[in-house]
């Protein structure tokens, strides 16, 4: 099993298009909670990285905004298709770096809503995604906030403990830390945070806003 087919499985049981249309746009594993899109701002061109099965991408095409999703899983992409068949949104098949180096076009927000930056180096990804924004495009990026103690590049076995090796690498980083990266890359505002989940207790969410302006 490689990377594409552990991504290929996330396909299997996606909650249905009725409620993903009730469910709106959100940045946390929580319904209902947090912020929604207003995070872009207002964008007329948009990039998500690690679209999966394409709801968020689709729920912005139908706002009018030129909206393009990019998954490494061709089980996904194709299941975004034929999920969103007249949504106006594009899906595009590829790992996020050769789409980026294979594009010339800039976009008012690029986003990756718990999907593929957390998963790949940001050394890899920080100057393409830059590069890909227009002047006063932003970044957003949601994912889990690490654990204390432990940050940069975390190990995981897609398999479990059983079965095939896969290893599966994610990139944690604190919120103070994601800012450092960030600003050392180029970009000139940089808004990171921890938000709560409804119960404090559970886990939170880790929300990274910057902008090249």
């Amino acid at each position: 099993m490689d990377l594409e087919t552990y991504w290929n499985r996330y396909a299997e049981n996606p909650i249905t298009v009725e409620e993903s249309r009730e469910r709106g746009f959100g940045w946390t594993q929580y319904d209902r909670h947090g912020p929604g899109e207003e995070l872009l701002g207002q964008p007329e061109t948009t990039l998500e990285l690690g679209c999966g099965t394409g709801d968020a991408t689709a729920y912005l095409a139908r706002k009018g905004i030129q909206a393009t999703g990019v998954d490494l899983s061709p089980v996904q992409i194709e299941h975004a298709r034929q999920r969103w068949p007249e949504d106006g949104a594009e899906f595009v098949c590829s790992d996020v770096l050769t789409y980026l180096a294979g594009t010339e076009k800039k976009y008012d927000a690029i986003f990756s809503d718990w999907g593929a930056l957390w998963f790949t180096d940001p050394r890899l990804w920080l100057e393409p995604v830059r590069e890909h924004l227009t002047d006063k495009g932003v970044l957003v990026l949601a994912c889990a906030p690490p654990v204390d103690g432990c940050y940069g590049a975390q190990g995981m076995y897609g398999n479990g403990f059983r079965g095939r090796v896969l290893p599966v690498q994610r990139w944690a980083y604190s919120p103070e830390m994601w800012e450092g990266v960030l600003r050392n890359a180029g970009f000139l505002e940089v808004h990171s945070k921890v938000l709560e989940a409804p119960e404090p207790t559970n886990l939170g969410t880790l929300i990274v806003q910057a902008w090249v302006r």
